[in-house]
């Protein structure tokens, strides 16, 4: 009897699977680049992921800080948002370029150096971050919604969840495609704000001075509706500088295929991966700086009286609240307010994409667990929407601007799980990037990348921590503020002893690979005049 022939079956892929390869492995390693070319082609070949690492710093929780600083203390703050994008820059070069020599990720390589229990909680405490991140973009993109097709906000919060359905065709398309499309959505926000902020005609000596920074940037007094210059600046760097994008750059950062065996050819891709990051960055801080002179130049000072987004989009509107006759011919026909809820839409939907990159990154990297793209999109964005619909839900019965305060006060305290995720970001990248062993005496951090690198992480640290109290007060009513600054204090004392718990860790691996390093030498070595010896005696 003839035996049929078995067809051989695809393999099932479960929901979660076990991973352990390169990091983004769909993705990893897919994009050619030229050799021996001119600067402006292997530029273009390598631009792209400082794109996506630049949306995190023009997200819509960028949008209300920025904007609110210029309203009260004018182009003071300035000097701010220069100060975080050229300490972004610094950590992002720090974060491609760990990726691009140890072909890792951060996460992979932090797990690496960790215990699975500390790589457990790390995995938590960055999903948490990227939780918070989404519920800004949940509320930019539902209230864009509402403002742009008058959609109800409960419902517009709903089909912030199909957003899914977009990035299931993006995973199609090819990442190169998806990096010109997240350019294209970045060019109209800066079209938007340039459009605005040009017709408003600033004062563009007020704006360079600002650009300087002084002893009243970061003071406590004044205080114009209840924000200090300090509280500002710390808004500014707490909405700028954020952790997911750290592990974002390290991976997408080894989307270009490169010969790791030449040296010549990763210092390449350090050196166009740099340019590139440099490039977007600036733009960024274009975008924030527009906002920023948006709140000084295009309303007049103290007009916005309700700074959420639909205040803004309301503003931009109002005659009465304009600083000049050409804003205001313009306004009467709708064009400003309209253009800056398609730039919020637009904000949102770039934040989407890489969000949902950045969450495969930190679980692959962390837990060595893998969903589908898809998946864990719509996972997060259920989560992000629960305290979305209880803010909603909670002040139902309240007056339109307790409603949009709401919405506005819950956006901006989401963000205070960046300020526990950030250090444990930071710290590591600097420690592994100064380290000669990781990164090769070639590639390690320069002294200057090393000085600058430890101020900026010290620094940052600090700022967060010292928010934090009344970060915590805001959570609560003004009666419970004493305890909520008790709890504040118990948070940081624990953030510190779950640093030094990751430093550590970290000394240890190093030691126990330095260690290994130095028997597998002194086996080589022993091998070696074993050989010689053996030739000798023949």
């Amino acid at each position: 009897m003839k035996e049929t022939p078995r067809t051989e079956q695809a393999p099932r892929h479960k929901l979660i699977e076990y991973a352990n390869g390169p990091s983004l492995e769909e993705i990893n390693g897919t994009v050619e680049v030229p050799h021996g070319k001119g600067f402006w082609r292997t530029l273009f070949a390598y631009s792209g992921p400082g794109a996506l690492v630049a949306v995190g710093y023009m997200d819509p929780g960028n949008w209300s800080t920025s904007i609110t600083g210029g309203q009260n203390f004018q182009y003071l703050l300035m000097s701010v948002i220069l100060m975080s994008s050229l300490i972004a820059m610094l950590l992002q070069y720090m974060a491609a370029k760990l990726g691009i020599v140890t072909q890792m990720d951060l996460a992979q390589a932090i797990r690496a150096r960790t215990s699975k229990t500390l790589g457990i909680v790390l995995w938590i405490m960055t999903e948490l971050a990227i939780m918070a991140t989404d519920i800004a973009e949940v509320i930019g993109a539902a209230i864009a919604l509402y403002l742009l097709f008058h959609i109800p906000l409960v419902i517009a919060v709903f089909i912030t969840v199909f957003d899914v359905l977009l990035l299931l065709l993006l995973t199609r398309i090819g990442f190169r495609k998806i990096e010109a499309i997240v350019v294209c959505l970045i060019l109209v926000i800066l079209f938007v704000f340039v459009y605005q902020v040009a017709l408003s005609r600033p004062d563009w000596s007020a704006v360079l001075y600002g650009l300087v920074p002084s002893a009243k940037t970061f003071a406590t007094s004044p205080s114009v509706g209840g924000m200090t210059p300090l509280n500002g600046a710390l808004g500014i760097i707490g909405a700028t500088v954020m952790p997911h994008n750290l592990y974002l750059h390290s991976a997408i950062s080894q989307t270009r295929k490169i010969d790791h065996n030449d040296e010549e050819d990763v210092a390449t891709a350090v050196r166009f991966s740099a340019w590139d990051s440099n490039i977007q960055l600036t733009c960024a801080f274009f975008v924030n700086s527009l906002l920023l002179i948006m709140g000084v130049a295009v309303f007049k000072t103290g007009a916005v009286k309700d700074p959420s987004f639909f205040g803004l989009f309301q503003a931009l509107s109002d005659t009465s609240t304009l600083s000049n006759g050409i804003l205001i011919s313009v306004a009467k026909s709708g064009v400003l307010s309209v253009l800056f809820a398609v730039a919020l839409l637009a904000s949102g939907q770039n934040s989407t994409i890489t969000g949902t990159l950045t969450g495969q990154v930190i679980m692959e990297g962390f837990i060595h667990m893998k969903m589908p793209l898809w998946a864990r999109r719509l996972v997060t964005r259920l989560i992000s929407v629960i305290p979305v619909l209880i803010c909603v839900a909670m002040t139902s019965r309240q007056s339109e601007v307790q409603q949009h305060e709401a919405l506005n006060t819950l956006m901006n305290n989401s963000q205070v799980f960046l300020a526990f995720a950030l250090p444990f970001s930071m710290l590591p990248l600097l420690l592994m990037t100064d380290n000669a062993t990781e990164m090769g005496d070639r590639f390690k951090n320069v002294l200057w990348v090393k000085i600058f690198g430890w101020i900026s992480v010290i620094g940052l640290t600090f700022l967060n921590m010292l928010n934090l109290p009344d970060a915590f007060a805001d959570f609560v009513s003004p009666s419970l503020a004493t305890q909520a600054h008790i709890v504040a204090y118990i948070a940081i004392v624990l953030i510190i002893a779950l640093l030094a718990w990751t430093i550590i860790d970290m000394y240890r691996a190093d030691k126990e690979f330095n260690m290994s390093l130095a028997d597998q030498r002194a086996t080589e070595l022993e091998e070696d005049q074993r050989r010689r010896a053996n030739k000798e005696e023949k």
